[in-house]
C-alpha cells in the first residue's frame, strides 16, 4: 500500500484543476486581464471543438445527431429530474435562509455544460459525437426552459430578456469550429494534427482554463467572503452528494434502457452537469445585481465539484476501457 502511495502520479487533469483553483485564490484574473483570459478560454474551447470535428468522420457525426433516445434522456435528467430535486430540497431553506435556497434551486434549473461534458466523454472513450449534439441541444433548450422554470418555480418578478445572442454564441464558439473541422479533416496534415497525442491535451487544458477564470470571477466579486465557512462547506458536501447521486442514477437508467458503454458515458457526463457559463449570464439578466452573489454561489460551487469528481470518473473509465473494452461499463 505504501509503495502504491509513493508511486502515485496524479492525473494531468486533476493537477490542472487544482492549479486553476489555487491560482485563482492567489492571483485572480481581473479587469482587462479578465477580458483577455475570457478570450483565451473561448479560443481554447473553439480549438477543442475544431479538433473534435477533425477527428470525427461525418458518418460518426451523423450517427450522433440521429441518436434521439440518448438526447431525450439527457433532457429529462437536466430539465425534469434536477428541478424536482431542487424542489425536494425546499425544507433546507429554514436552515440556510431563503436567498441561498433560491440559489440552490436556480442551480438545478440551468442547462448542462457543453465543453466539459464533451471533454470528459472523450477522455473516457465515450460517444463524443452524441455528446456534442446532446450538450449543445441542452444549452439551446436552456434558453427557453431555464427562464420558464424560473418563472414557474421561483416566482421571479421582472421581465426575462432572452434573445438570439445565446444561439449566436453557441453557433460561433462551438458548432462552427466543429463544422470547420469536419470540412478540413480531409486534408492529411489537419487530420494528423487532430489525432496526435499532443493535441489531445487540449481537452484538459480547456477545462483548467474554465476553472481558473470562473473561480477568479467569484474571488473578484467577493462572493467567498460574504458567507460563513460552514455554509460553503455545506454547499460543497451537498454538491458532492448530488453529483454522486446523479452519476448513479444516470448510469443505472442508461444501462437499464440498453445503451452501450459509449452512450452510457455520454449520458452520464451530459446528464449530471450544470453550466456556469450559461447560468451566470442568465442569472445576471433575470435577477439583476441585487443579491446576485448569493444566487450564483451554489452554482459556482457545484460547477467546481462536478469538474473534479467527473474528471476522476472519466480517468477511471478510460483505464477500465483500455484494460477490457468489451466489458467496459459505467458505474
Amino acid at each position: 500500500m505504501l509503495k502504491k502511495i509513493l508511486n502515485y502520479r496524479p492525473d494531468f487533469l486533476i493537477v490542472l484543476i487544482a492549479l486553476g483553483v489555487v491560482s485563482a485564490i492567489l492571483i485572480p484574473v481581473r479587469g482587462e486581464a479578465a477580458h483577455v483570459a475570457n478570450w483565451v478560454t473561448t479560443g481554447a474551447i473553439a480549438l477543442l471543438f475544431f479538433l473534435y470535428g477533425a477527428r470525427l468522420s461525418p458518418r460518426e457525426a451523423l450517427r450522433g445527431l440521429m441518436h434521439w433516445r440518448l438526447h431525450l434522456l439527457i433532457v429529462v435528467f437536466t430539465f425534469v429530474l434536477f428541478p424536482l430535486i431542487g424542489l425536494a430540497l425546499k425544507p433546507v431553506s429554514g436552515l440556510i435562509g431563503q436567498p441561498l435556497y433560491l440559489g440552490i434551486l436556480f442551480c438545478t434549473l440551468v442547462p448542462s455544460t457543453v465543453q466539459s461534458s464533451v471533454a470528459f466523454t472523450s477522455i473516457a472513450k465515450g460517444h463524443v459525437a452524441a455528446s456534442i449534439v446532446a450538450a449543445s441541444a441542452s444549452s439551446l433548450l436552456g434558453v427557453f426552459f431555464t427562464p420558464l422554470l424560473v418563472m414557474v418555480l421561483m416566482s421571479s418578478g421582472g421581465g426575462l430578456q432572452v434573445d438570439a445572442s445565446t444561439f449566436l454564441d453557441i453557433g460561433l464558439k462551438l458548432l462552427l469550429p466543429f463544422v470547420v473541422g469536419q470540412v478540413l479533416r480531409n486534408i492529411p496534415a489537419v487530420l494528423r494534427i487532430a489525432k496526435s497525442p499532443a493535441t489531445k491535451k487540449v481537452d484538459q487544458i480547456s477545462i483548467g482554463l474554465v476553472v481558473y477564470v470562473s473561480f477568479s470571477e467569484g474571488m473578484v466579486e467577493g462572493i467567498w467572503s460574504s458567507v460563513s465557512w460552514w455554509t460553503v462547506l455545506g454547499l460543497v458536501v451537498g454538491s458532492c452528494a448530488l453529483v454522486y447521486a446523479m452519476l448513479g442514477v444516470t448510469s443505472a437508467v442508461s444501462r437499464k434502457l440498453g445503451f452501450n458503454y459509449q452512450d452510457q458515458v455520454a449520458i452520464q457526463f451530459a446528464g449530471t452537469k450544470k453550466s456556469l457559463a450559461s447560468g451566470l449570464p442568465m442569472a445576471a439578466v433575470m435577477f439583476g445585481h441585487g443579491g446576485l452573489g448569493m444566487m450564483i454561489l451554489p452554482l459556482m460551487i457545484f460547477h467546481q465539484v462536478q469538474l473534479i469528481i467527473c474528471s476522476i470518473r472519466a480517468s477511471s473509465y478510460a483505464q477500465r476501457y483500455e484494460r477490457d473494452p468489451e466489458n467496459a461499463r459505467t458505474w
